[in-house]
């Protein structure tokens, strides 16, 4: 079995221990889930865009960690930008472009 991180143990210590309480949506709230679902679906243009590998590879990493393809993530991460709705949170992960820029400013 896969080692677990500290986060995960606790969702599973809470779950052995039968504190989660499943949470049922109200009709509203289901339909407001329904559309913003049938409205986020909708991909009709393409867009192609060059990054570096150190922040492709990052990105790829990122994806792996939420369990999603790299391509939803970044319209994922686009769609809250624009949206006014990007919220930064932690990471397990230690980015690679940093090292690699900061390796880069220092040749300059």
């Amino acid at each position: 079995m896969k080692r677990l991180d500290r986060y995960e143990s606790e969702i599973l210590n809470a779950y052995e221990k039968g504190k989660l309480v499943s949470v049922r949506p109200s009709k509203g709230q289901l339909r407001a889930f329904r559309n913003a679902a049938r409205a986020t679906v909708i991909k009709d243009k393409r867009v192609n865009i060059r990054l570096s590998s150190a922040d492709l590879m990052d990105i790829q990493a990122r994806a792996r960690e939420e369990g999603i393809p790299y391509q939803t993530l970044i319209s994922s991460v686009l769609h809250k930008y624009v949206s006014g709705r990007l919220r930064e949170s932690k990471s397990y992960l230690r980015p690679r472009s940093t090292s690699a820029d900061a390796k880069a400013a220092r040749a300059c």
